[in-house]
């Protein structure tokens, strides 16, 4: 049997086995954090600990199950309520159909349905979060029901992580499914094992991305990951993310790792010993049009299940085809905008029309495909438009009661641009964001006027010059010789622009201040590639995991990033592999991994770094470093570190919430990493117990 590393639990010795399921490990923890006592008094502290099983009948781990009324009995200290049964409840291996719960009192019963178990097979229910308190709705986690139909328990035990590899980020929630190797066929150019193959055991990633797989036999296993998107528990090529690993995985042959009850999140916790880079297999996506749809009365839109769409015609009834201009909303060109450039009365509120295109047929081959379109509208006011319509009505019929003439009164323009600020401050290298809701039917810059002055108020006309967008009709950018010693102001005359609708612009006046160079930090990028020739995307991050900064094309050499603003930030370095200046993720059948990304790190092998005002910052990106195997002990490093970030981040929130005044019933952050380490330790706590750890995944 294998032993895994001892651990200390309240004073009490436990060395875990392949045998001890984490799961009652995770109940004795429960249990002793509850104590005795069943309620808490009237007024006393708020009740945060889950429900307390008392008994289950069968026992757990019951062998030779043969489940005569297929019913299993758990009772509970308290009244318990069962809460997304749909999305957390699943079984490993997988039923045909998945037991119910029903309460009874204090009591669950679970009914299997299915009356095709397989024989000599271990089972396990695991209930996910389904399971929680009457009163405050605090959920039991990690409750698994465990039986075997054979004379045995499978009884090893994985550990792993999941993470999204575009992000470089923890990826929760993942179901793991695990394939006996010797039960399928050897994936090797062409993988359709999800497809063909149901697994023989499947675990779940916990939110921080750790999975504990247990059950499993001491035999060679292939392993998949999926990221369940709709909680159907189904993988769905090119909407749920995937992931996969290279070669064989045998329990019982892997390194020893820690386990331990990570009591902030309420659920058992492990360091990693298999490495999931999940990704969106995008080339399982058929072609067809999935929805067309007329949101505003000058606008279609087309939604397509597959990229860059084989458009042949379009035909809208009663309008021209050079007054349909068409707009890309997504990169690949998936969604579709038609912007309708004709008078709104003569658009009708259901406009007919079809689409000739190439859609996959049955065999996945395209086929020239003509569909027909209904587009149907209707104008729906606001309380306020109704109440002034209503008002005008009133005072046109009172004026042509009295015999009076009546004027409609002047009303402000609808014309709006896209989110542009009256008083922007632009970037000299990126120029000046110029945005409409719509594309124009008139845009006459030749009325326009730039001014500009200094502090000794020297006005001046400047020139100028507007660059359309590549792929928006409604985006352009103005061009000038920005002076940051200069002020600027955007005269706009009255219907020197109109959108589609007709409507014209009114006067606007736009003041423009220049972004000082000197008001922010500088990158100076040195770059030594993995592979001569290679690309690189460095995204700049802040602490709120908002990209700051996008610049693709990076190859070898120097490379400076100006206009970076002051505070903490972490740079993602994603390897293009194909220089298209975008992360691009794997394909599973072809069993090519996703582009990868990674976090830059300094000597210390630290991921965040602070910017200055005015400071002027160097990197050594030494790629072969930075993109090196990942190994075990790497991960379990890397891990570590950003927990310990997380714990600061809690402690920092407790703080501020304390001196604020607020409740703060999350006690646990106070003590930092030790409350994450009451049963052995954080993500590093097994490092002297690798043994043969330090393989690349």
């Amino acid at each position: 049997m294998k032993h895994y590393n001892s651990r200390t639990i309240f004073g009490i010795n436990f060395t875990l086995r392949g045998v001890l399921s984490v799961a009652v490990m995770l109940m004795f923890c429960s249990s002793l954090t509850r104590c005795a006592s069943i309620g808490s008094p009237t007024g006393g502290p708020k009740d945060t600990v889950p429900p307390v099983i008392l008994s289950l009948q069968p026992q757990n781990y019951t062998t030779n199950y043969t489940g005569a009324n297929k019913k299993i009995y758990i009772d509970f200290n308290e009244y318990v309520q069962i809460k997304d049964q749909q999305k957390e409840l699943y079984t490993s291996p997988a039923m045909k159909k998945k037991p119910t719960l029903t309460m009874r009192g204090r009591s669950l019963v679970v009914e299997i349905k299915d009356d095709s178990l397989l024989e000599n097979t271990t089972y396990a229910i695991e209930f996910g979060s389904s399971i929680a308190d009457n009163n405050e709705g605090n959920p039991l986690h990690g409750l698994r029901y465990v039986f075997s139909t054979g004379s045995e328990v499978d009884s090893m035990v994985m550990s792993g992580y999941t993470e999204n590899s575009d992000k470089a980020d923890s990826l929760g929630r993942t179901f793991i499914y695990f394939f006996e190797a010797d039960s399928v066929e050897q994936p090797d150019k062409w993988d359709s094992t999800l497809f063909k193959y149901k697994p023989s055991k499947i675990a779940r990633s916990q939110q921080n991305g750790i999975f504990i797989a247990q059950n499993l036999k001491p035999v060679d296993y292939y392993v998949y990951g999926v990221f369940d998107s709709n909680d159907n528990q189904t993988y769905e090529p090119s909407v749920d993310k995937v992931g996969f690993l290279e070669g064989r995985y045998n329990p019982s042959k892997m390194p020893d790792f820690a386990i331990w009850y990570d009591s902030l999140r309420q659920y058992p916790s492990a360091d990693p010993q298999l490495y999931l880079r999940m990704f969106t297999d995008v080339s399982f996506r058929r072609q067809n049009l999935q929805e067309a749809l007329r949101p505003e009365q000058h606008r279609v839109e087309l939604r397509f299940g597959a990229s860059r769409p084989q458009i042949e015609k379009i035909n809208l009834q009663g309008i021209a085809s050079d007054k349909i201009i068409i707009e890309p909303l997504t990169e690949g060109r998936d969604t579709l905008a038609l912007w309708l450039n004709v008078e709104s009365e003569s658009l009708p509120d259901t406009i007919k029309g079809e689409i000739t295109y190439f859609r996959h047929d049955s065999l996945r081959q395209l086929q020239r495909h003509t569909e027909p379109l209904s587009l149907p509208w209707r104008r729906v006011e606001s309380r306020e438009q109704q109440r002034e319509r209503e008002k005008l009505e009133r005072e046109k019929k009172k004026a042509e009661d009295e015999g009076r003439e009546w004027q409609e009164p002047p009303r402000p323009s609808t014309f709006r641009f896209d989110g542009m600020s009256t008083s922007p401050e632009v970037n000299p290298e990126q120029d000046m964001a110029f945005d409409m809701i719509t594309p124009p039917s008139r845009f006459d810059s030749t009325r326009f006027m730039l001014l500009s002055w200094s502090a000794e108020k020297d006005t001046l006309r400047e020139s100028f010059h507007f660059v359309a967008d590549s792929i928006s009709p409604r985006k352009w950018r103005l061009k000038t010789k920005w002076d940051v010693k200069r002020e600027y102001l955007l005269d706009i005359p009255t219907d020197a622009l109109a959108d589609i609708t007709g409507e014209g612009n009114d006067s606007m006046k736009i003041k423009i201040k220049v972004k000082d160079i000197e008001k922010f930090a500088t990158l100076k990028l040195s770059i030594k590639p993995r592979v001569e020739g290679a690309e690189y995307i460095v995204e700049l991050i802040d602490a709120n995991n908002k990209v700051l900064h996008n610049v693709p094309h990076l190859g070898a050499g120097e490379h400076t990033i100006n206009y970076v603003p002051a505070g903490d930030m972490r740079m993602r370095i994603t390897e293009d592999l194909n220089a298209n200046g975008k992360w691009d993720g794997g394909n599973l059948v072809e069993r090519r991994q996703s582009e990868r990304s990674e976090f830059y790190k300094n000597e210390r092998d630290e991921e965040l770094f602070t910017t200055k005002t005015g400071w002027e910052f160097e990197f050594d990106l030494d790629m072969a470093k930075i993109f090196a195997p990942v190994t075990m002990r790497e991960l379990i490093e890397r891990l570590d570190k950003r927990e310990m970030v997380r714990l600061k981040k809690l402690e920092e929130e407790r703080i501020k919430n304390a001196h604020s005044g607020k409740d703060n019933h999350n006690h646990g952050a106070s003590s930092g990493g030790n409350s994450m380490r009451g049963m052995g330790g954080g993500f590093g706590g097994g490092l002297g117990n690798l043994g043969s750890a330090g393989g690349v995944f």
